[in-house]
């Protein structure tokens, strides 16, 4: 109630102040070709538009240009032209469904809002005005400031409306709120404003037309090329998680299959290593799958913290992980195994397991394949081979790197415990 009230209140403070100027202080003729340009190019910038949402509330950022009306045709003219418009928007809204459950109340709040900012800009520009004149670049300043008046009364005018609707609850929120007003697009308001406001007095309505079609184009073009970044962003985003293991963050089998067809293409000479951790139903078995979860997490960073970023890890199973070793030989392969194998066995999972605070030690398993690619051998063959040799390690004893060079002439395999 209180909401609704504020805004009737608003409104009519607006019709208040329009009648009571009672004039249009430019020509008929001046007032209604000035008019209708601004109902077409406002209609055309209707579709730049940007719609957020601040809790149960929509507001509209767009391009503004009633501070330069208001200041042309005063009050009583910038309210004939705000409610109009304001209207026009209206019935476009509810024919094409996108209108707000509110949208009727909205539109008496901007046609209120609007009209008695920019009603106060123009008294502010009546008084001030010939102070300003005998300063250099005095009419630019004071629309400058004009426009920091009205953004500072209509923000004032949302804060309390996200007041009532319970949407800003403290001062930090308000000032937050203040603070997010983009100087850039107060400037881009001024000086559009300004420009209007001189072209039209001098009745110059090609320089008009050429300004609005100006600010039409560029932001059209900012509109556009923000939506081609925030849908590339999205892709990017999607591919991401379609690649990504969810409770580990490292890479999935899809990615797997991806990254498996472009190495297979590079000629390098890599290390295919297979490894699992060992007994790891008993460890699932003896606790639950939320210990198991945090045992395969710990060993996923394990892994991670001792690979270069040209590595790739990929969780391949439940407590499989498969790694592509890049720009190393194969000497320096199996040491790196080693130094991992070593790191797992000796760093404990600090877990939890009902209500009591666990220290798991686990140990892991390793089986290495290291050839070069695009050659003989496929690179889904050279993972085959390195699972044979992952079950080899299994088969011996376990906490074990098996080992063999496929580019060597002679086959050659290595066992470390």
């Amino acid at each position: 109630m209180r909401l609704k009230l504020f805004i009737i209140s608003i409104f009519i403070v607006s019709l208040i102040v329009a009648l009571f100027y009672g004039e249009i202080i430019i020509s008929k003729a001046l007032f209604f070709k000035a008019i209708l340009l601004y109902w077409l190019f406002s209609t055309l910038y209707s579709n730049l538009t940007i719609v957020v949402k601040k809790g149960k509330v929509n507001m509209d950022y767009g391009i503004s240009y009633g501070l330069s009306f208001g200041l042309l045709a005063g009050p009583l003219g910038l309210f004939i032209f705000e409610f109009v418009q304001r209207f026009i928007v209206y019935f476009n809204r509810k024919y094409s469904n996108t209108a707000d459950f509110d949208e009727f109340l909205h539109t008496f709040y901007n046609i209120g809002a609007f009209t008695l900012n920019n009603s106060i800009a123009f008294f502010l520009f009546q008084a001030l005005y010939p102070s300003f004149q005998a300063i250099p670049f005095g009419f630019w300043l004071l629309v400058i400031l004009l426009v920091i008046v009205v953004s500072l009364l209509s923000d004032l005018y949302l804060i309390t409306i996200f007041s009532f609707t319970g949407d800003i609850t403290s001062k930090k929120e308000a000032w937050d709120f203040l603070r997010s007003r983009s100087m850039l697009d107060m400037g881009k308001t001024a000086f559009s404003n300004g420009l209007l406001v001189l072209l039209l007095m001098e009745q110059q309505w090609e320089m008009v037309i050429a300004l609005f079609i100006l600010n039409y184009l560029v932001s059209r073009s900012f509109m556009v090329k923000s939506q081609t970044i925030q849908h590339k962003l999205e892709r990017d985003q999607f591919e991401q998680m379609a690649y990504t293991d969810f409770l580990t963050g490292v890479h999935n089998r899809t990615y797997m299959d991806k990254i498996m067809q472009e190495l297979n293409k590079s000629g390098e000479c890599i290390g295919v290593l297979v490894s699992d951790i060992d007994t790891f139903k008993r460890i699932n078995d003896t606790y639950n799958h939320a210990v198991g979860d945090h045992v395969i997490q710990h060993y996923a960073t394990t892994l991670q913290s001792n690979l270069q970023g040209s590595d790739c890890l990929i969780r391949s199973g439940g407590e499989e992980f498969t790694i592509f070793l890049r720009h190393r030989s194969y000497q320096q392969c199996v040491e790196l195994l080693e130094k991992i194998r070593l790191d797992v066995e000796c760093s404990p999972v600090q877990t939890e397991y009902k209500s009591d605070q666990l220290a798991i030690n686990y140990t892991a398993s390793f089986g290495l394949y290291y050839y070069k690619t695009g050659a003989e051998t496929e690179i889904k063959r050279a993972y085959v081979y390195a699972d044979d040799l992952l079950l080899q390690s299994k088969e011996t004893g376990k906490n074990r790197v098996t080992a063999k060079n496929g580019t060597a002439t002679l086959p050659l395999s290595a066992r470390f415990k």
